[in-house]
């Protein structure tokens, strides 16, 4: 039995949660777009789809490790390419939250939304080197960064809809005019 033969059920499991919580962001996208507010699309840029990246990135490492590869040699390449163009991903997303003003980004928001997706990527892209003389660290290191993204999405995807509910639509709701019954 392969190494990458031995992560089948751990791909099964990460795998089926990344693609129901994306189906899922596409249902509370669905729920907020009935309320849209001026920049939206800069916002949905620099938080909302960053999380549907990390979803579908963790999406396709499951796919890419669970299929039958003899070795590491081309799935290595791939997950490798995968963990540098994640990290590019990340510079443009940190760029996207400084560009956007309808909201101003915390140190949470750094993290979660730049620094640790920016790790993720770095370790995925760094694993692809170690696979050739270190396959088992190189596939923990490669299980890690799909956990920690699927991590840093869910985090991602509750502090999004928790700011809609909870502040955008208060706002709302407190703007709008009253009917006062005199």
């Amino acid at each position: 039995m392969t190494q990458i033969a031995q992560w089948d059920n751990f791909y099964v499991i990460v795998g089926s949660a990344a693609g129901a919580l994306i189906g899922l962001q596409f249902v509370v996208l669905t729920l907020i777009a009935e309320r849209p507010f001026a920049g939206a699309e800069q916002a949905g840029a620099a938080f909302g789809s960053p999380t549907v990246v990390h979803f579908g990135s963790v999406l396709f490492l499951a796919a890419l490790l669970h299929a039958p590869w003899r070795g590491t040699t081309v799935v290595s390449a791939i997950w490798g390419l995968l963990g540098l163009a994640g990290a590019v991903y990340a510079i443009i997303v940190a760029r996207r939250m400084r560009q956007q003003g309808i909201y101003k980004p915390v140190f949470e928001d750094w993290l979660f939304h730049a620094a640790l997706p920016f790790a993720a990527y770095g370790i995925l892209g760094l694993s692809a080197f170690a696979a050739y003389a270190h396959e088992r660290d190189a596939l923990f290191a490669v299980g890690a960064s799909a956990l920690l993204l699927l991590f840093i999405g869910i985090h991602n995807a509750w502090d999004s809809v928790s700011y809609h509910v909870f502040v955008h639509t208060a706002k709302a709701r407190n703007a709008a005019p009253r009917n006062e019954i005199k």
